[in-house]
This record gives C-alpha cells, structure tokens and sequence, in this order.
C-alpha cells in the first residue's frame, strides 16, 4: 500500500468515527433526567432544548375557527396556528413558564397586538428580582422581541424574544415566547379577537 493510500485510509476512518460518535452522541444524552430539566438561570449548561413537533387537527380544541386560533402546548413546548379559512397553518417551538405556579392554561384570546413593545416587569417580577429595571423601551434589550400578541389575561403575552436560547425551553416568568422571525409571522397571520387556548 502506498504512502497516499494509507493516507486516504486514514482519513476516511477518521470519518467515520468521527460520523459514528456523532450519530451515538445524543443516545448517550437522551438519558431519562435529561427530559426533566428545570432551567432557573439561562446561563446555566443544559443538557439540551425540549419541544416536540407534530401536526395537530384543530377540531379537538375548539368549536370552529372563527378569527383564527392558536394552540399552545405547554408540555411540549409546541404553538399551534390555524387559519379561519383553514388554508394555513402554522407549528412553531416556543419558549414555557419555568414552573407550574407560573403557568395559566385555559381559553382566552388576542386583545392587542404591538409592534417594537415596550416591557414593565409585573410586581411579582419585581419582587423575585429586585435588580431588573422598572422599564426597558423597543429594543434588543427588550424581553418581549420585535412584536407582542397580548391576551385577555393581565400581564401574559405571545411575544418574540432577542434570546434564542429560551426557545424550547421552560425560561419565561409566564409568556410563550417564540424567534422573533415567527413571532412575525403570527403577529401578521392573527387579529384582535383571535382565540388562543393554552393546554
């Protein structure tokens, strides 16, 4: 054998294991505590993000689709969008509350809806983390992203958000959050009056 060809051997061996690490790697991190992670600082390691994509029919969760509506999954981490003609729908992975306390499920619905938002923590916000400003105007430092969707519930909103590594993770104070290119497009897909259902 050649001096090139024991070189081209090598190398391709050093592919494939290298491939076959690759491919065996999350195996070894898909172990069973890894889906039970509880995130209390972003910047912490975590193992890896959580959110589960399949489609959805809309007829389990509502009556019809009038003025649109949005499903959000708060176990899988998942934001459901139907069209009222049906003709479009939408899956995007969202960011959850980190802990039921801060978590609200039910019916509500779209009551405004705000481009470059401007952010005031809530009192309890501001009581659990006296260190955060009383106000942050649009911008990347917002935590609610370019645009906001705000519900019939006081203080809880479907907002972007500049940290994209929320995204699939429990990380919110109570928002869904999503990237602000999907938070985007939903702001231009729904209307006030849109229904939103939170499981």
């Amino acid at each position: 054998m050649t001096r090139r060809n024991r070189t081209e051997l090598g190398r391709r061996a050093f592919l494939a294991a290298g491939t076959a690490f690759a491919a065996g790697a999350p195996a070894i991190a898909q172990t069973e505590d890894s889906t039970t992670e509880v995130e209390r600082d972003i910047n912490e390691a975590v193992v890896r993000n959580i959110s589960s994509f399949r489609s959805l029919d809309w007829r389990p969760y509502f009556d019809s689709l009038r003025n649109g509506a949005v499903l959000v999954d708060i176990t899988s981490r998942a934001l459901h969008y139907w069209s009222e003609d049906e003709a479009v729908y939408k899956l995007y992975p969202t960011s959850v509350p980190l802990t039921e306390d801060l978590t609200r499920k039910g019916r509500t619905k779209v009551v405004r809806k705000v481009e470059g938002p401007s952010w005031r923590p809530t009192p309890s916000m501001l009581k659990r983390n006296p260190e955060w400003p009383p106000f942050v105007g649009p911008g990347p430092d917002n935590p609610l992203g370019t645009h906001a969707l705000y519900l019939s519930w006081t203080y809880y909103r479907i907002h972007g958000t500049h940290d994209t590594r929320k995204i699939g993770r429990r990380s919110s104070n109570g928002c869904i959050g999503l990237y602000n290119e999907h938070i985007s497009e939903l702001f231009a897909l729904t209307n006030v009056g849109t229904q939103v259902l939170l499981i």
